[in-house]
């Protein structure tokens, strides 16, 4: 009788080590895209609740709140899972706002966002991106 010995060669072994390293390859830069882009959904998200507390603020006061405690936001001026930092500035001549979300966490392909009273939406000055690339 012929006893055969079971088991994996090194070869094989070697083999299968080579596809794991070419999967995750492909796989991981798609995984941190994805991340990046559920983090900028977050900050919009962020930015436009904010937008209505502040239609909301200013049909109860008369003004736009310039202070973002005023707008009761549920998790204070960080965004959910706290990605981004919110902070409002007054628009002088107009007597409107504009919204900024800030990263606090670095995102190369897109900056801060920002929104205005009117409703425009943009990427903060200095900052990468485009409002069409970022705000989908």
């Amino acid at each position: 009788m012929h006893n055969a010995e079971k088991g994996f060669t090194l070869i094989e072994l070697m083999i299968v080590v080579a596809v794991v390293a070419i999967l995750a390859a492909i796989a991981y830069p798609s995984y941190q895209e994805y991340v990046l882009r559920a983090r900028r959904v977050e900050a919009q998200n962020l930015l436009n609740d904010a937008a209505a507390r502040q239609e909301r603020y200013r049909a109860q006061n008369g003004i736009y709140a310039t202070d973002v405690t005023k707008l009761k936001l549920p998790h204070g001026v960080n965004s959910e899972n706290g990605h981004y930092t919110l902070s409002v500035s007054a628009v002088a001549d107009d007597g409107g706002y504009t919204l900024k979300a800030t990263r606090t966490k670095a995102d190369s392909k897109c900056g801060d966002f920002t929104l205005d009273a009117k409703g425009v939406k943009e990427m903060a000055a200095e900052t990468p991106g485009t409002a069409a690339q970022c705000w989908r």
